[in-house]
């Protein structure tokens, strides 16, 4: 078991939302899915956590997404994924003194090895600057 905050590249069950479903005038998401810890900030004696989903299902057309390496699978806990994506194209933002989603103590489920982590910032980082692309959870 772990004490937030976690580093990036530590992988969790979360309630995702996606943006579809936010869209769609949702506010929970709708099932844990695995999600990665992108990146962890500290602003106003707060941690501002974001958060990219992991799926098995291949990205739809309007997202963009890394495959996840089979060695990859196995260290974030999901070795009885054939196959596995990581969502660059959104994020959830949640801040964890506040969140309804996270608890103080959590288990993390693995992480991904310092390159694959430096790989999937470099791809999503045009993402994090887009207000588009964050669902903020309150």
């Amino acid at each position: 078991m772990s004490i937030l905050p976690l580093k990036p590249g530590v992988v969790i069950r979360y309630p995702y939302l996606w943006r579809r479903e936010s869209e769609q005038g949702e506010d929970a998401g709708r099932k844990d899915r695995p999600a990665c810890l992108a990146i962890s900030l500290q602003r106003d004696d707060l941690t501002y956590l974001y958060l990219l989903p992991i799926t098995s299902q291949h990205p739809a057309g309007d997202q963009t997404a890394l495959e996840i390496p089979e060695m990859e699978l196995r260290r974030i806990g999901l070795r009885t994924h054939k196959r596995g994506w990581i969502i660059v194209s959104e994020h959830n933002r949640d801040i964890f003194e506040r969140s309804f989603y996270l608890d103080r103590v959590i288990e993390p489920l693995g992480a991904f090895s310092d390159a694959f982590l430096l790989k999937i910032q470099r791809t999503s980082l045009p993402f994090f600057k887009s207000a588009q692309a964050r669902v903020a959870r309150r």
